[in-house]
């Protein structure tokens, strides 16, 4: 797993650039080459030992257990020289898992060649690159492996037998083998690329969602400095407010300065109400801004996109439950910041019009963003939700908002994960004709998006509990 801050300084980067660095770096630690070998030297020497010893069979066992115990030397050199928690450098690491590709070959040639059963370990060093190295660094160790395992099918050494002659077997089955051996090279290493670049894009997507969340305690953060500040501020604050009152007590009614001394009353008490309200502590929200309708919620995740296109909104209760009123949750950053960027992607492949709708019922809440734009391409619609999954073109260098690179995927991810820890359920699909667009439906039990945030999370846990048993909650 790379180190958070490298996984951060690469989200900020263009998908070329990012590209590249993944391209050029290696992610196998000396320490995992080292042990890997380890294994292979005890099997190897385990295996020739019972050959040529228990079994009796009649090899150059000499030349086998040199070049077993080159390999060990080189482990032992490797460990002396280099820190184990060293990263290879790519050029390194492929030069080390070549050298065991060449071993192995090495020993299989004097032990039969193809028709050595373990012959199908040539593809190990290729499968650890696969995960470890670039692609082309792979793409080359897999041509050698080839290139060895086919030099195997018509040179090698007589397979140790019982017989004196040697066991031969057709060359057909020896064809057949060979193709398994590259068939296997081929599947594993392509298989275990796709598995590392998932685990590394869903590593630095989950790095980009704490690097979201890091803004937005920085925001909450900013209320402990509020509170710093009115609590330094009082003092003075009613130092002026008994200055003024004495002032007013002093000062004639009708003299020249008893508009400004009542003015400077009125903005010193002022002053405190906003003291009072930035003091107030979280037992005591604002009631203004701690809770927020549904209504105020679709508007203030909208607003800033409504100079870009047609923005229309429409919020009220289900036919069926027309009597039940406006659903109140907690204000949570989060959920504003996902809707936000949903009106954001429905905004950017809107033709003209937008259309935001709120329903509501006594179990439900239903948000629903759908566009006219061109809907969402039937291959990517399945895997839009996952990291770096996006429909954008590639942005030009530099291009972005607020400084920040667009198009790399990771918006939607982001949303998506944020609305879901809320207790949302988040599914896109596209319009049915003859209409034309996407829609992105966000929806919450009603008692999750009313409940406090300690209470929705006790939800939450009971739900994936209950759905963890066997069974379904709602």
């Amino acid at each position: 797993m790379p180190d958070k801050p490298i996984a951060m300084s690469m989200l900020t980067m263009p998908q070329s650039e990012r590209s590249r660095m993944e391209g050029g770096e290696s992610r196998l630690r000396l320490q995992t080459a080292v042990r890997l070998r380890w294994f292979g030297i005890v099997g190897q020497l385990l295996t020739v030992c019972y050959v040529y010893f228990i079994l009796g069979f009649q090899f150059d066992i000499g030349i086998c257990l040199a070049l077993i115990a080159l390999t060990a030397w080189l482990n032992v050199f490797l460990r002396m020289r280099y820190s184990m928690r060293t990263r290879l450098g790519t050029s390194f690491a492929t030069a080390l898992l070549a050298y065991d590709i060449l071993q192995l070959a090495a020993l299989l040639y004097l032990t039969g060649g193809i028709e050595n059963p373990f012959v199908f370990l040539i593809v190990a060093p290729v499968t650890v690159s696969a995960a470890t190295l670039p692609p082309r660094n792979t793409i080359a160790l897999g041509v050698l492996a080839a290139a060895v395992t086919t030099c195997l099918v018509f040179v090698y050494r007589p397979l140790p037998w019982y017989t004196k002659g040697g066991f031969e077997l057709p060359m057909l089955y020896n064809i057949g083998v060979l193709a398994s051996v590259l068939a296997g090279t081929v599947f594993l290493g392509l298989y275990v690329w796709r598995l590392a670049k998932e685990a590394r894009q869903m590593t630095e997507a989950l790095a980009a969602t704490e690097m979201v969340l890091a803004r937005e305690q920085q925001l909450h953060a900013l209320d402990g400095l509020a509170a710093a500040a009115a609590h330094e501020l009082g003092t003075p604050l009613s130092t002026i407010a008994v200055v003024a009152k004495e002032l007013a007590r002093a000062a004639p009614r009708d003299g020249s300065f008893a508009e400004d001394i009542a003015l400077l009353q009125s903005q010193a008490e002022r002053c405190r109400e906003i003291l009072r309200k930035l003091t107030r502590g979280p037992t005591e929200p604002d009631p203004l801004h701690a809770r927020i309708s549904v209504r105020e919620l679709i508007d203030e995740a909208a607003a800033p996109y409504r100079g870009f296109a047609e923005i229309v909104v429409s919020a009220g209760p289900v036919a069926a439950d027309v009597a039940v009123g406006e659903p109140v949750g907690e204000r949570r950053p989060g959920v504003i910041y996902g809707l936000a960027n949903l009106v954001e992607n429905a905004v950017d492949f809107a033709r003209r019009r937008v259309e935001i709708t709120a329903a509501w019922s006594a179990a439900d809440v239903i948000i629903t963003i759908a566009d006219d734009g061109p809907g969402i391409p039937p291959l990517v619609l399945d895997a839009l939700g996952e990291p770096y999954i996006t429909t954008r073109p590639s942005p030009r260098p530099g291009q972005g908002t607020d400084g920040e690179p667009s198009g790399m995927g990771l918006g939607f991810f982001i949303a998506k994960t944020l609305l879901e820890r809320s207790g949302a359920a988040v599914v896109l699909e596209n319009r049915e004709e003859p209409a034309h667009g996407a829609i992105a439906k966000v929806t919450w039990r009603r008692e999750i998006f009313e409940a406090r945030p300690a209470q929705s999370l006790a939800a939450r846990d009971d739900e994936t509990f209950a759905v963890g048993a066997g069974g379904r909650v709602g």
